[in-house]
């Protein structure tokens, strides 16, 4: 069986650099290697980044048009955080890097999980999963 090993989510932006400097806020970084005029790899974690790509630039991958993430929503990105503290911490630093609020936080006792809209509208959650209700 095939077994990736790294996820690349691409994500079309209006302003690459409004854009980096908002996720800079939040406490990503960017991979200089793949970081140019037109992109932006930000590291997520060892295995996961954003590539935040310009519209331009985004739209050489499609033949389709792109979706006004403001007015529609083409994905929910989520990411797990070590602890209930670290989700409001998230969604606190983006909303004080302009970001908006799409939901209230939701507690379900073994998770809880907020969100934030970035600059473009694209909506990530992230959320604390309680690892002692959790399966093994």
């Amino acid at each position: 069986m095939l077994m990736n090993t790294q996820i690349f989510v691409n994500l079309p932006v209006k302003n690459l650099d409004k854009s980096k400097a908002f996720f800079s806020h939040l406490g990503y970084s960017f991979n200089p290697q793949f970081t140019d005029q037109n992109a932006a790899c930000m590291v997520i974690s060892e295995h996961i980044y954003a590539m935040l790509l310009t519209e331009p630039f985004f739209q050489g991958f499609t033949k389709k048009a792109i979706a006004d993430a403001h007015t529609s929503k083409e994905v929910l990105i989520c990411l797990s955080c070590e602890s209930r503290e670290e989700v409001d911490t998230l969604v606190k630093k983006a909303l004080e890097a302009g970001g908006g609020n799409p939901i209230e936080p939701q507690d379900h006792g073994f998770m809880y999980y907020h969100g934030f809209e970035d600059l473009d509208g694209h909506h990530w959650e992230v959320m604390y999963m309680d690892p002692n209700h959790v399966q093994q």
